[in-house]
């Protein structure tokens, strides 16, 4: 018999996280604030005026899909650009008051959806949750790599 997928860990796992995004979405709706946003809006109230290519390389987006990201956030009023005044071909990227309201309901929001995440959890059942994810997490990335090794190998041998 084949692997049945429909009663695996990582099936339910992606369920899961289907739920929790749509949730903080329902949460963070009446915002302005878009799926995907949230970390931009984060990043930028940890540290303002950003530029738009680093702020692409934290996040680990594409540089066109960071500027499609910033064009609607701009449109809504939650985000501007200015000239970088040391070199006008750079653009920095700043939160509007709307944006730092924004960024404080979309704190609060991810608060509550965590706090009712675990509701049910002991503080114990918590930090091995945690542990078990992060070595989840080291095992793909290793897995990632070791893949990525091989491919650049066979790559090699072809050329």
């Amino acid at each position: 018999m084949g692997f049945d997928y429909s009663s695996a860990l990582t099936h339910l796992m992606g369920h899961v996280m289907k739920l929790y995004r749509h949730n903080v979405d329902l949460l963070i709706q009446a915002y302005d604030v878009y799926p995907g946003q949230p970390p931009l809006l984060i990043r930028l109230a940890e540290s303002d005026g950003q530029i738009q290519q680093e702020l692409a390389r934290k996040l680990t987006i594409k540089p066109a899909t960071m500027t499609v990201m910033i064009n609607r956030m701009v449109k809504t009023g939650l985000v501007e650009r200015r000239n970088d005044p040391q070199d006008q071909r750079v653009s920095r990227v700043f939160l509007t008051e709307k944006g730092r309201r924004a960024e404080k309901a979309v704190r609060e929001a991810l608060r509550e959806i965590e706090e009712t995440c675990f509701a049910h959890f002991t503080p114990e059942e918590k930090v091995l949750f945690r542990r078990l994810l992060l070595q989840m997490h080291t095992d793909l990335e290793e897995l990632q790599s070791s893949r990525h090794a091989s491919a650049e190998i066979c790559k090699e041998r072809f050329e």
